[in-house]
């Protein structure tokens, strides 16, 4: 497959680079806009971003915490962003201190919105105390709740319900622990409501009484619902190697008479884990590794989001777009790849890089008219010290060439 010439456009100035792999330093950055910045005492991290076209309206949300630690998550804030053309005008930060489950710290904002009813569904995760991820895997024993707030305009928001046994139902007891997102949920042409998420499943016990944290594996899966909310189900894990923290978009099937849904799942051994499900998300086939988006040794989250292709613009009627840091030795180098091919790990191009330096968490809003939204972790020293916003659009108006240009 031949692939275009790409290039990254800054501002109104017109000064051009051709896209390159990043070096540390080497890339301009994009604008950025600080929407949560750390404190004495206190540290925002877990960004998740949505836009409500009616509206014109981002959602930026982030989990408060007292140090950069997940057990001292504290509750979500929220800033509401109106978007003016090329800008966007952010009002204050907003706690979202009512939605907390008594004894429990709230974690992981997972947003998504229901075209068909104009709701705003905010999914998240109450953790018992300040027992950590790793207290569960290796006792075996969850503390985590599966819990849902909605709004209709992003200012007023219902009680948190909590979900867990409704939707995990059985399967808690062979879940050491669990958590949606973080980032985006979709809403399918179809009206089903996805949500992404992973649980670390228990795969063996010793003696029949304690589990085998060796045994304890990650896994990717989705929630959802077709009842525009009321009822939430699960679909199956992903098998094959662990896989963690993900996100997913609906792609174009090709040949097949319906959409299919794609997953990007953070993974081991350098790089991401891709998988396809045909059935909007009840199974997914066996993930496969994506050598163009790598990770960093330890792995990071990633955001991805779908949207029309540019019209004439070739490939598949609907690309992808995806930010991760590019660096594959540490967390640094913001970047955000384009795929006009999405069923073709190949088809992924080199990436533009947003924000060099320190850069970890972040998620990616498509608007109408090739507009995208990127809320991420950043720092001068350190990925934790804020949290930025970037808007950006893609220019395909050059044959064979494709900007970002940074507004």
């Amino acid at each position: 497959m031949s692939q275009a010439t790409t290039c990254l456009q800054q501002g109104d100035g017109g000064k051009t680079l051709p896209t390159s792999p990043p070096a540390p330093g080497s890339a301009l950055g994009f604008p950025r806009e600080t929407l949560f910045r750390q404190e004495s005492g206190i540290t925002y991290r877990i960004p998740a971003l949505l836009y409500v076209p009616p509206a014109a309206t981002f959602l930026a949300f982030a989990e408060k915490r007292s140090s950069p630690r997940d057990e001292d998550a504290k509750y979500l804030v929220l800033r509401r962003g109106h978007r003016r053309g090329s800008s966007v005008q952010w009002g204050p930060v907003e706690e979202l201190s009512a939605l907390v489950l008594p004894g429990h710290r709230t974690m992981n904002p997972c947003p998504l919105y229901d075209a068909t009813s104009g709701t705003i569904f905010l999914f998240c995760i109450c953790v018992e105390g300040a027992k950590t991820e790793r207290r569960q895997i290796w006792g075996g024993c969850n503390a985590a709740r599966l819990c849902c707030s909605s709004s209709h305009d992003g200012r007023a928001w219902a009680p948190l319900r909590d979900l867990t046994e409704q939707t995990v139902g059985p399967d808690l007891s062979r879940w050491a622990t669990f958590a949606v997102g973080p980032g985006h949920g979709v809403q399918l042409s179809s009206g089903r409501l996805v949500v992404p998420a992973y649980a670390y499943c228990i795969q063996g016990w010793l003696c029949g009484l304690l589990p085998l944290p060796c045994c304890t594996r990650q896994h990717s899966l989705v929630f959802y619902s077709d009842d525009g909310g009321r009822s939430w189900h699960k679909g199956a894990p992903l098998g094959g190697e662990p896989t963690g923290e993900c996100q997913v978009a609906e792609i174009s099937g090709g040949e097949a008479p319906q959409p299919l849904l794609y997953c990007s799942a953070r993974a081991r051994r350098g790089c991401r884990a891709v998988a396809l499900s045909a059935d909007r998300g009840l199974r997914f086939q066996r993930p496969s590794r994506c050598q163009a988006l790598g990770e960093p040794p330890q792995g990071c989250q990633g955001s991805v989001v779908g949207f029309s292709a540019p019209s004439g613009a070739g490939g598949e009627p609907v690309w992808l777009l995806y930010s991760h840091p590019t660096d594959r030795h540490r967390r640094r180098d913001l970047g955000v790849y384009l795929n006009p091919w999405p069923r073709d790990g190949a088809g992924w191009q080199l990436p533009w890089v947003l924000c060099p330096g320190p850069a970890g968490y972040s998620d990616l809003a498509a608007c109408p008219g090739g507009v995208f939204g990127c809320l991420f972790e950043c720092g001068t020293t350190s990925p934790c010290q804020e949290i930025a916003f970037c808007l950006f659009s893609l220019d395909t108006t050059r044959p064979g060439e494709r900007d970002l240009k940074a507004f």
